[in-house]
């Protein structure tokens, strides 16, 4: 996505995306999007042509980055480990880029409409993420991957409400200890 941006459309994207995640996407409008970018509204309609196409274009970013993140952790682990490393991803990425919990669970909460194409690149990137626990666990061997990953999915989605939520900074590490030990006995 970034490549394909002109300097404005990458401005107005890094202003969405920050004012998106701090304030909320219903919270802002284009007028405090474009100020914050330094261009005008119609340069903002020019590159993205819509608000819905603007948040869609930020929670994709998103989920990009958050899959680059992942994978150096996946590149580190052992096979047998590799099931386990979102987890260690998600205790580095919440204090540093979700401490207001998971932007595609906060966005999903704002973005009510099926029609809303953020709300599509939000179940698109869940889907993708308990498809890389289901691959994960294959990979190892254990019987039945695809029940024990939707295991592992959700304590992985409840370590984010853990941590954001309950303001339980240890919740990662919980919850990979049970993922661990739902494959030990896997």
């Amino acid at each position: 996505m970034a490549g394909t941006l002109t300097p404005a459309g990458r401005r107005v994207l890094d202003a969405a995306a920050a004012l998106f995640y701090e304030r909320g996407i219903h919270a802002v409008g284009v007028e405090a999007i474009a100020a914050a970018a330094g261009v005008t509204k119609k340069t903002l309609y020019d590159r993205f042509g819509s608000k819905d196409a603007l948040v869609a274009a930020y929670l994709t970013e998103r989920h990009e980055r958050w899959q680059r993140w992942l994978a150096e952790q996946l590149e580190r682990a052992t096979p047998a480990e590799r099931p386990l490393a979102p987890f260690d991803a998600l205790a580095s990425w919440l204090p540093q880029e979700s401490p207001r919990g998971c932007a595609f669970v906060n966005a999903h909460a704002e973005l009510t409409s099926d029609d809303d194409r953020g709300r599509a690149v939000v179940r698109e990137q869940k889907a993708w993420t308990l498809d890389l626990f289901t691959r994960l666990v294959a990979e190892t061997g254990a019987r039945a991957p695809a029940g024990i990953a939707a295991q592992l999915f959700m304590l992985h989605e409840g370590a984010t409400v853990a941590y954001s939520v309950a303001g339980d900074a240890d919740a990662p590490r919980t919850a990979r200890a049970a993922a661990a030990a739902l494959l030990a006995n896997a």
